[in-house]
């Protein structure tokens, strides 16, 4: 495609050379220049691409696009040869470009979006599942795995780059996929990653403390969440949780067409739970009764956003009900193992204040005659204000309290704990333990759980990592719950314990 095509919409200001030249490609990274490729010059968090121009175009690079004439100048300025393209923001043309390189293939499918704090990954994981059991061919970008139909790959960030989103998008395109649900994160909507991406549906799950190491303060957060429905055309459908007190100031710049659902208020679409057990609940949606594998009232409102979601998307009730029965929880989120004593092992994502607070929640309401086990960390490097939320949350709804590692990063696991230990009074560190390596951690819960305990194990989920320093290594909750439930039997079979 040729440079000129390519800069359509990316807020060209001046060009310095030849537009009618062939890009063979597109990068960010000036490593990855090479002859006849455009290199995208944008500031980073950590580095400024505006200083590896020179290196671009020493690489070969074709074209550089770069914001900052002052940026470019102290960097080496401009090479003979090469075709300099001024933008009014490189973030923003890099998404644009992107698009215009795959030829806007979120325009060729039905592409839907969510976000909010929490509840994204559950959501579009089950969409995903949905529609593929409705018959569609559908693709899937999340925290958690990308796929395209069936095939599925690792996923890096909530929110991918422009170029790796654009290029998946295409690749379903080509694969025949009708719809792709995909996770938006509050950074992914700053850092225009979703910029030249067209939606016919954002959903809005919910808005509480996380991420204010980026942002910075929480109107800040807010605003970044915001942007993603003030961008929906007006062709599309803006779905919003009226029970958040940010669900209406979510949606009251959109250009889409709005719609609500609640488990608590009248809404478009409602939602209450009639029972519930460790084996499902049952849910009264819009006045029709729907039994569903997955428990908590978090869970409830996001069946409860599936099923808008997926009306406003032009689906039959009665066969998204019968789909919605079917449904079992994304990978890491509120996963049981049973283990010996009638001890259950629950493995969740939550890494927020309010995440843990509606796992402990639905845990203590379901079995509130059992003994119940809180383990978590904090991660490094990261929000350090929610550390002492989170301790006042595990110490409210907990009998017992292992505070451990999370993913530590640069920071000592020790002083993350500190961290944590402030957020409790004294009948909460009475009854904590403070241990550093995770797994001797779950060693210690399981092992000393009471019979018919419930032992949480949350923040990590899904994840099979840990990040210490900045190495990063393997560490699967599940295989380590097995291996000491293992351990466990045995002992109980040579009656020693």
């Amino acid at each position: 495609m040729t440079l000129e095509k390519l800069l359509k919409d990316s807020g060209t200001v001046s060009v310095k050379g030849n537009t009618d030249i062939e890009i063979s490609g597109i990068c960010s990274d000036s490593r990855k220049a090479a002859p006849g490729c455009l290199f995208v010059a944008v500031k980073g968090f950590a580095s400024d691409g505006h200083a590896y121009m020179g290196q671009a175009a020493d690489n070969g690079a074709a074209a550089i696009v770069y914001d900052s004439e002052e940026a470019a100048l102290a960097a080496g300025g401009f090479r003979e040869g090469t075709t300099y393209v001024k933008v009014n923001s490189s973030r923003h043309a890099l998404a644009i470009i992107a698009a215009n390189f795959y030829d806007n293939p979120s325009r060729k499918l039905k592409l839907v979006g969510i976000t909010g704090t929490n509840g994204k990954t559950t959501t579009v994981t089950l969409l995903y599942r949905m529609f593929t059991s409705l018959g569609y061919g559908c693709g899937l970008l999340s925290t958690i795995a990308n796929y395209v139909g069936e095939r599925c790959s690792e996923a890096v960030n909530t929110t991918s780059d422009p170029l790796t989103i654009n290029s998946l998008l295409a690749e379903m395109v080509d694969a025949g996929c009708t719809y792709c649900f995909m996770e938006v994160s509050s950074i992914g909507i700053e850092q225009e990653r979703v910029a030249g991406l067209k939606f016919c549906a954002g959903i809005f799950s919910n808005l509480t403390h996380d991420h204010l190491d980026y942002h910075g303060t929480f109107a800040e957060y807010l605003r970044c969440k915001k942007l993603f429905f003030d961008n929906l055309p007006s062709d599309a459908y803006a779905i919003t949780n009226i029970d958040d007190r940010n669900g209406l100031v979510m949606v009251q710049n959109t250009a889409a067409k709005v719609v609500t659902y609640s488990c608590r208020s009248l809404a478009d679409h409602t939602c209450r739970i009639v029972e519930e057990s460790f084996d499902g609940m049952l849910l009264s949606i819009d006045g029709r009764e729907c039994w569903c594998r997955l428990i908590g009232q978090h869970n409830a409102y996001n069946l409860t956003a599936i099923y808008t979601t997926a009306l406003c998307l032009g689906a039959d009730k009665e066969e998204v009900l019968t789909v919605l029965s079917t449904l079992g929880s994304a990978p890491g989120r509120l996963e049981t193992i049973r283990g010996p004593r009638d001890i259950s092992a629950v493995i969740d994502y939550a890494h927020t204040p309010d995440a843990l607070e509606n796992v402990l929640k639905t845990l203590r309401d379901i079995a509130p005659e059992r003994e119940l086990i809180c383990l978590f960390g904090c991660g490094g490097d990261r929000d350090k204000t929610k550390r002492p939320e989170m301790a006042a949350v595990a110490q409210n709804f907990a009998d017992r309290i292992i505070v451990t590692s999370d993913n530590s990063r640069t920071e000592r696991t020790e002083d993350i704990m500190e961290d944590i230990k402030a957020g409790m009074d004294l009948k909460g560190r009475a009854k904590s333990l403070f241990i550093a390596d995770r797994k001797e951690a779950i060693r210690t819960a399981l092992m000393t759980a009471a019979d018919g305990a419930t032992v949480l194990l949350a923040g990590k989920g899904h994840e099979t990592y840990q990040i210490i320093g900045k190495e990063k290594r393997h560490f699967d909750e599940k295989e380590i719950v097995t291996e000491i439930f293992g351990e466990m039997y045995n002992l109980i079979e040579d009656k020693k314990i």
